[in-house]
């Protein structure tokens, strides 16, 4: 990934990196910093979550490996054709994605799992860039009504003009597609907000997006 797109050292929001700080010092063992994208660099699908997991991303230092979020998440990938596993245990377990990437809209962690405005407006510009090296004909598919918000504005395009909703399906710039799901949240999933066959239904309607044949 190119450093443009990432930044593992960046400290641009005084409340995310003082809370990070006072992290690593209570789990020395955790990354307890920005959080990289995962994946393919030249992938075709790209999932956009929300932020880091306490003790997921935030300790494994992977996008949703090892919360709660990621055991529906990479089961789903790897149902579908896009990873190696159906789970992913830590960063070094050799799990590779296929044709997808995984990011956040915010890659640290913020406190009670909720950024402030100006924290996601501040890392929108690594979104914006990763989207631009995206290829032509790509699929971003977003988790959650933030995540989707952090794409429209990372494209410079209206809120108004697309609203979030589960399996909602916009066609943007450049032949991009912009799908969204719910959250694969513990809340989500244990609240079934969201079942395992509609969160398969969005990636197979990913699947059929980019020519994936069944």
């Amino acid at each position: 990934m190119a450093d443009v797109q990432f930044d593992g050292d960046c400290m641009a929001c005084p409340r995310l990196a003082g809370f990070l700080q006072e992290l690593k010092l209570q789990y020395p063992d955790y990354h307890c910093r920005p959080v990289a994208p995962f994946g393919d660099a030249q992938a075709h699908l790209l999932v956009v979550g929300l932020a880091p997991g306490m003790h997921g991303a935030n300790a494994s230092g992977r996008p949703f490996t090892g919360d709660h979020a990621g055991i529906l998440l990479y089961q789903t990938l790897y149902a579908c054709g896009f990873a190696s596993a159906p789970e992913s245990l830590h960063a070094d377990d050799g799990l590779v994605l296929n044709d997808c990437r995984i990011t956040n809209a915010v890659k640290c962690l913020p406190p009670q799992n909720k950024p402030l405005g100006s924290e996601i407006r501040a890392c929108n510009g690594f979104l914006a860039r990763e989207l631009e090296s995206l290829p032509p004909a790509s699929v971003v598919l977003a988790l959650g009504g933030i995540a989707h918000r952090a794409v429209i504005s990372a494209l410079g395009l209206r809120q108004v003009d697309h609203p979030f909703g589960h399996g909602a399906e916009y066609a943007l710039n450049d032949g991009l597609v912009l799908l969204d799901s719910y959250h694969c949240s513990r809340y989500n999933t244990q609240t079934r907000r969201l079942t395992p066959d509609m969160f398969r239904q969005v990636f197979q309607r990913a699947r059929k997006l980019l020519g994936v044949q069944e």
